[in-house]
């Protein structure tokens, strides 16, 4: 689609098997794509296909209610464009061409029908645009089929279908209610001969499982909110394999009425998501995946971003472009601020730690020093906290749970030494707590420097450790008021500070 020029608001509407949603991105100067409104509803179009492959009328007329609900939203959040697409049901229904017709008759626009690979290149550009992952494996679980791709250094390889979707199993398989055991094994008998004879074979060796679709995010929000976890969103929440199985174990167990009450499921996926979740267990197995990364994007954000551009960055360009991007919504950032604080940042880590921290770590660092006054915004004095919520509550782009997580602690921490470091657990583990105690100094004390130095001036340091003391000598900085901070700077490095300022040497 990228024949389609990138101008303007753009209504993504997704017509899927199980439910349709429209988006309605707006493409900031960044590429970033930023939200202004969305819908969802529940459709129910691979449910009752009678024996000439017909989708029922009532299905079709519930479809194409929503989609005029769909053109209301797109026209009254300015949308200048409506791209629409139609996955399995509509490619596979005999009466798929005809609905087609109707809707661009009446509503005014085309709907375009993906093939199986289309689809899973869509979703690929999506899903894995937004997380840190470089190889592996991507699948996305629609009502009707299930997409497999695999990818290598960000570029997808190979991609196919099979009629394997949530709905679908569901209905030819699990008719009992609850599933008895018989119906539950033909349906994993079932489902590892497609897979073997689609060669869906192991993960590739330091691959990743990436997975997409509305069944894998409810079942990663029923384990999220089996236990106490720090980050709300569900992507790049990462769900075991031996959870999954457990949940899907324990839903094939329960009646319809119950498992439509399960925390974190949605009640509309109550009918399918037992199926669907005996489809992911056994892809698991086939696969020997430890875990899959959960991703809340898939066909409708990749469908957004071939507008803007066809291939994927670097996870690690993505994360900075989405840091600046963030950062540039706040009237209290600065961008040559945050420079010079990243940059005072640095050469105290090079000067205090040679051998330098883990990588994650000074990463964190320089994100933390770069959205820092994005707090400023909101309230001067709890800055520090306003930017460690917001980082965990924002959907950054090319982030893992615990990279967000990291940049939290090492804000929160810079502006209150007895931040509670285990309310990030497990994300933020045991023996990361010295190395983010020492960061959290590191940017209060460059935050410090960077506040006292004219914005003009050359903001170049000396660091010097000798004697268990650290000299820090700042040229442009005219006098040195922060004395609090030298206790905390003793507890992190064993060191005692000494800030220089002017143009003083120590000898």
């Amino acid at each position: 689609m990228s024949e389609v020029p990138a101008s303007g608001p753009v209504a993504v509407i997704d017509i899927g098997s199980n439910s349709g949603r429209v988006m309605v991105y707006g493409a900031e100067p960044w590429e970033q794509l930023q939200i202004l409104a969305g819908s969802r509803a529940s459709l129910r179009l691979a449910r009752g296909l009678d024996a000439g492959g017909r989708i029922p009328a009532e299905a079709l007329e519930r479809t194409f209610e929503a989609l005029r609900d769909f053109r209301s939203i797109a026209r009254g959040s300015g949308a200048l464009r409506v791209v629409a697409v139609g996955t399995s049901a509509l490619r596979d229904a005999a009466n798929g061409p005809g609905f087609i017709r109707r809707v661009r008759d009446e509503l005014g626009f085309e709907i375009r029908v993906l093939s199986g690979v289309e689809e899973a290149r869509y979703g690929f550009l999506g899903a894995v645009g937004g997380l840190p992952v470089d190889d592996g494996v991507l699948f996305d679980l629609g009502g009707g089929s299930l997409q497999v791709g695999r990818f290598a250094a960000r570029r997808l390889q190979g991609a196919l279908s099979v009629p394997l979707g949530s709905l679908r199993v569901s209905d030819a398989f699990l008719k009992s209610d609850p599933p008895s055991a018989r119906e539950v094994r033909h349906l994993r008998e079932h489902v590892q001969a497609t897979l073997a004879e689609a060669r869906i074979g192991p993960l590739p060796a330091g691959g990743q499982l990436v997975g997409t679709g509305g069944t894998v995010r409810n079942l990663a929000r029923v384990d999220e909110r089996s236990a106490r976890y720090p980050i709300r969103r569900l992507h790049g929440y990462v769900l075991t394999r031996r959870r999954l199985h457990e949940i899907t174990a324990a839903l094939c167990g329960l009646r319809l009425k119950k498992r439509g009450r399960v925390p974190g499921l949605n009640a509309d996926r109550s009918d399918s998501v037992a199926g669907g979740a005996v489809v992911l267990d056994v892809l698991l197995e086939r696969l020997e995946a430890e875990e899959v990364v959960v991703s809340g994007q898939g066909v409708r954000e990749g469908i957004a971003l071939s507008l803007v551009r066809e291939t994927l960055e670097p996870a690690a360009d993505a994360r900075r472009r989405a840091v600046q991007a963030l950062a540039r919504r706040f009237t209290g950032w600065s961008q040559d601020r945050a420079e010079r604080r990243g940059a005072i940042a640095w050469a105290l880590v090079e000067g205090l730690v040679p051998s330098g921290w883990p990588l994650e770590i000074e990463e964190a660092l320089g994100h933390s020093a770069c959205l820092l006054d994005t707090g400023r915004s909101i309230d001067f004095f709890d800055r520090h906290e306003h930017v460690a919520d917001l980082v965990l509550a924002t959907d950054l782009a090319g982030f893992s749970h615990r990279q967000v997580a990291l940049v939290s602690a090492i804000v929160r921490r810079a502006g209150d030494e007895d931040a509670p470091a285990r309310s990030l657990a497990p994300l933020v583990r045991a023996e990361d707590r010295p190395r983010v105690a020492e960061a959290a100094v590191v940017l209060a004390l460059a935050d410090e420097i960077t506040e006292r130095c004219p914005p003009s001036a050359d903001t170049a340091l000396s660091v010097r450790v000798r004697n268990r003391e650290a000299v820090v000598s700042v040229p442009a900085l005219a006098s040195w008021g922060a004395r609090s901070l030298a206790e905390r700077f003793e507890k992190a490095f064993d060191l005692r500070l000494k800030v220089v300022p002017g143009f003083v040497v120590p000898r």
